[in-house]
C-alpha cells in the first residue's frame, strides 16, 4: 500500500491531477471527452507553472549567490526551497498514506456538517504530510504524534477555507471555489488584523491603489511586467554581472510577470465544467446545499496584485534578513514560492498594493524566525530521510542547517509544531483548537443551511 501510494505521489503534480479530474467528472456526469479535456488544462497549467517557477528559479539563483558572497551575506541555514519539503513529507511513513487519512477525515467532517469542502487539491496534500513527518522525527518517530500533527492541521485549514470561501469567491469571481490549502490559509489571521489596523489609521483608506490604479499613477512603470524587468536589472546590477547579463535577467524576470496570469487562466478554464457540473449536482440532489470545491492556490496568483507585491518583496526580505536579530535563514531557493503567499491576503486587502504590501512584509519577517526556530528539527528530519532514501533534495550542504520558506515559514506549520514540542499538554491545546473551530464552523453552515430553506 505504501508502495502504492508513494508510486502516485511520485508521478507529479502534472500527471496526478488530470486523472484525478478526469475521474470525478466522469462520476458527476460529465462527458468522458470533456472531462479528459479539464483535466489536460489542469496539468497543462501544472507544467506551465511548473516551467515559469523553475526559470525564476534558475534565473534569480546565480546572481542572489553572488550578491551574498560580494557582501558577505552568509547565514547558517540553507534554503533547501518546497521540494526538500516535500521529499521529507513524502518519505516516511506518514507521507505514504496521508491522502487515504485526511480523504477519510474530510468524509467525517462533511458528514458531520463541520466543513463543506471537499478537497481535491490532492498534490498539495504533501503540507500536511510535511508537518505529520517533522512531528513523526521530534517524537522519536511516532505515527501516532505525526498523524495527529497532520490530522490537526487538516482540520484547521479545512475550517479556514469554508470560513474564508464567501470572500476568496466575490473577490475571484470564482463560483463554488475554496483554497484549503495550509500554507495560504495560515496567512489569513494576519491578513484580518493588519488589515483592520491598518483602517483605523486617519487618511491611510485613501491611499487605496490596487493593481490598475498603479498603472493609472505611474504609467508603464506600473504594470507588473516592467516592475519585473526593473527589479530584475537591479538585482543583476547588485550582482555585478556585466550589462548583456543584466538585460537578460531583467526581461526573463518581466517574462514571468507577465507568464503566470496567462498560465493560470488555464486552470480556471480546466476547472470550470468541473464547478459548473458540482454545482448543478449538489442543488439537485442535496436540496441545494452548497459544497465547496477544494482546489489549488495556482489558480489565483496570476493576480496583478500579487505579481506587484512578490517582484517588489523579493529584494526586500533579502536585505531585512540579513540584518534582522536572531535570523538565519536567507530565503533563495524558496523565493518562487513567494506569490502563494498572497491568494487569501487579496480577498481582505481587496487588491490594497500598499495593505497587501505590508500584511506581506509582516509575515515574511514572523516567518524568517519560524524557519530559524524549526530548522534543528528539519535539518534532523532532512537528514534521516536522506539517509534512508539519498534522494538529492533532501540533501543539507555541509556546515549548514536546512530550512524552507514553502510551510516551515506558516503559522498553522510553526504552531503546530511548537504544541507537538510541549507533548500532550500542547496536544490538547491543538485538539481544543480544532474542536471549537469545527463547532463554530458547523454553527455556520447549519446557519446557512436554514437560511437558504427560508430563501426558497
Amino acid at each position: 500500500m505504501e508502495a502504492v501510494f508513494s508510486y502516485i505521489i511520485g508521478l507529479g503534480a502534472a500527471v496526478m491531477m488530470p486523472i484525478i479530474f478526469t475521474i470525478l467528472g466522469v462520476c458527476i456526469g460529465i462527458k468522458f471527452g470533456k472531462a479528459l479535456k479539464s483535466g489536460l488544462l489542469v496539468g497543462v497549467g501544472f507544467v506551465g507553472l511548473s516551467v515559469i517557477t523553475g526559470l525564476l528559479t534558475d534565473s534569480l539563483g546565480e546572481p542572489l549567490k553572488k550578491v551574498t558572497e560580494i557582501y558577505g551575506l552568509s547565514l547558517g541555514i540553507f534554503d533547501m526551497g518546497w521540494p526538500a519539503a516535500a521529499s521529507v513529507a513524502y518519505n516516511t511513513s506518514v507521507g505514504a498514506f496521508i491522502i487515504p487519512v485526511c480523504l477519510a477525515v474530510n468524509i467525517v467532517m462533511l458528514l458531520t456538517k463541520t466543513t463543506k469542502t471537499v478537497n481535491i487539491d490532492l498534490w498539495n496534500y504533501w503540507h500536511f504530510a510535511f508537518i505529520g513527518a517533522v512531528a513523526y522525527f521530534v517524537t522519536g518517530e511516532s505515527l501516532a504524534w505525526g498523524y495527529f500533527a497532520a490530522i490537526v492541521c487538516y482540520v484547521i485549514t479545512l475550517v479556514c477555507a469554508d470560513l474564508t470561501a464567501d470572500k476568496f469567491q466575490k473577490y475571484y469571481d470564482l463560483d463554488g471555489i475554496s483554497i484549503p490549502q495550509p500554507f495560504c490559509q495560515s496567512f489569513t489571521p494576519f491578513a484580518i488584523l493588519i488589515n483592520k489596523a491598518l483602517d483605523k489609521i486617519p487618511g491611510f483608506s485613501k491611499l487605496d491603489i490596487d493593481a490598475d490604479g498603479l498603472k493609472k499613477k505611474f504609467g508603464v512603470i506600473g504594470e507588473p511586467l516592467v516592475l519585473g524587468v526593473i527589479v530584475g536589472m537591479l538585482i543583476g546590477w547588485a550582482a555585478q554581472l556585466d550589462i548583456k547579463k543584466i538585460l537578460f535577467l531583467g526581461i526573463t524576470m518581466g517574462a514571468v510577470m507577465e507568464l503566470i496570469p496567462r498560465i493560470t487562466s488555464l486552470f480556471i478554464e480546466g476547472l470550470k465544467p468541473i464547478s459548473e457540473k458540482t454545482s448543478e449536482l449538489v442543488k439537485n440532489k442535496f436540496n441545494g446545499k452548497k459544497v465547496h470545491i477544494g482546489m489549488s492556490p495556482a489558480l489565483v496568483i496570476g493576480h496583478p496584485t500579487t505579481l506587484v507585491a512578490s517582484v517588489i518583496l523579493i529584494p526586500v526580505i533579502l536585505a531585512l534578513a540579513v540584518f534582522l536579530p536572531g535570523n538565519q535563514f536567507l530565503p533563495l531557493a524558496s523565493l518562487a514560492g513567494m506569490f502563494y503567499l498572497f491568494p487569501m491576503v487579496l480577498p481582505f486587502t481587496k487588491g490594497n498594493v500598499l495593505k497587501t504590501l505590508i500584511v506581506g512584509l509582516v509575515t515574511l519577517i514572523i516567518g524568517l524566525y519560524f524557519v530559524t526556530d524549526m530548522a534543528p528539527d528539519f535539518t534532523m528530519a532532512a537528514n534521516q530521510v536522506y539517509a534512508e532514501t539519498h534522494d538529492p533534495a533532501a540533501h543539507i550542504p555541509d556546515g549548514f542547517s536546512g530550512g524552507a520558506l514553502d510551510f516551515a515559514s506558516s503559522f498553522f506549520g510553526w504552531t503546530i509544531y511548537r504544541g507537538v514540542k510541549l507533548s500532550y499538554v500542547g496536544a490538547g491545546l491543538l485538539t481544543l483548537i480544532a474542536i471549537v473551530l469545527m463547532l463554530v464552523n458547523r454553527r455556520a453552515i447549519i446557519r446557512s443551511e436554514k437560511e437558504a430553506k427560508q430563501a426558497a
